[in-house]
């Protein structure tokens, strides 16, 4: 497989630039993976990254404020909703018309605002890790409904550690620190690799050139998410990823994701999977993702 490009793309943001990467043949259909918050594009697995490449144009890219993208928050703050903007920005620079995406966690936030906002520049959508942008409730089997806002919250271990205040205390501590945050976020079904996620974060600082993080993503204003309606209204054809452990966006957020979609996305199970990439799940993981994009 040729090396992967590397490109700088400009946003609509003044002097904001974003760091990306393409692999795999540019003829072939674009694939946009959209990472969570404050997490750089290099979080998405190598192993994951060339199974995709295999039938796509795979562009993975790091969010403001994260990698060697601008960090931009502390000089211009900004919306979580420009990160959706930031997902055209990476498809324009590139000369995408159109792109399959592929987003976890805020990265499938931002995929359900493009999504809905512009759908003209999406092939398909595959979501995991995430909750839906809509107040519409969960309709059960047998009728009964539950509230959006009722259903299950974060694990409470994770918003504790959310919650701690990160102290430098250098490099060693600070990859402590994500290796423990890993751990709780991959759950409890799959067994855990501490070595597996130290390496992934070892790159990321090497990639970044820093080791602390900036906490923009947590402090962006989160105000004009609600996509009720459009995600309804929505034909592009949407995969929703179960993951059974995930502790941040618990069942039954998935089903609850699917259902309120174009009147019902497909959803696929991944057994174990949390709310992280360890190696078991990435070759189930690629699996479904093709599966979709390749259509009925």
């Amino acid at each position: 497989m040729p090396r992967p490009h590397v490109q700088y793309v400009e946003t609509a943001a003044p002097g904001v630039r974003l760091w990306t990467e393409r692999r795999g043949d540019p003829d072939r259909p674009a694939l946009l993976l959209i990472m969570g918050a404050q997490a750089s594009g290099l979080g998405w697995p190598e192993e994951l990254c060339d199974a995709l490449a295999a039938r796509h144009h795979v562009i993975r890219y790091d969010h403001r404020d994260t990698g060697r993208s601008t960090p931009a928050y502390e000089k211009e703050p900004y919306r979580l909703t420009d990160l959706a903007g930031d997902v055209t920005a990476v498809l324009d620079g590139l000369g995408a018309g159109r792109a399959h995406l592929v987003g976890m966690s805020l990265g499938g936030t931002l995929a359900q605002l493009v999504l809905c906002d512009r759908p003209d520049r999406v092939l398909t959508a595959t979501l995991f890790g995430t909750r839906a942008l809509s107040t519409a409730p969960l309709v059960h089997a047998d009728g009964t409904r539950t509230a959006a806002a009722d259903l299950p919250g974060v694990d409470p271990r994770i918003l504790a550690e959310w919650a701690r205040p990160v102290v430098d205390h250098g490099v060693e501590a600070e990859l402590d620190r994500r290796v423990r945050h890993w751990r709780l976020l991959a759950g409890e079904d799959v067994p855990f690799d501490p070595e597996y996620f130290r390496d992934l974060e070892r790159r990321v600082v090497a990639h970044t050139g820093r080791y602390v993080p900036s906490g923009a993503h947590a402090r962006a204003d989160q105000s004009g998410m609600d996509r009720t309606d459009a995600l309804a209204a929505t034909r592009v054809p949407v995969l929703v990823v179960d993951a059974p452990a995930d502790p941040v966006a618990p069942p039954p957020h998935p089903r609850h994701l699917a259902q309120v979609t174009g009147g019902g996305a497909a959803l696929v199970t991944v057994p174990g999977m949390g709310h992280a990439l360890p190696r078991p799940v990435l070759a189930p993981l690629a699996r479904a993702i093709l599966g979709h994009t390749a259509g009925p």
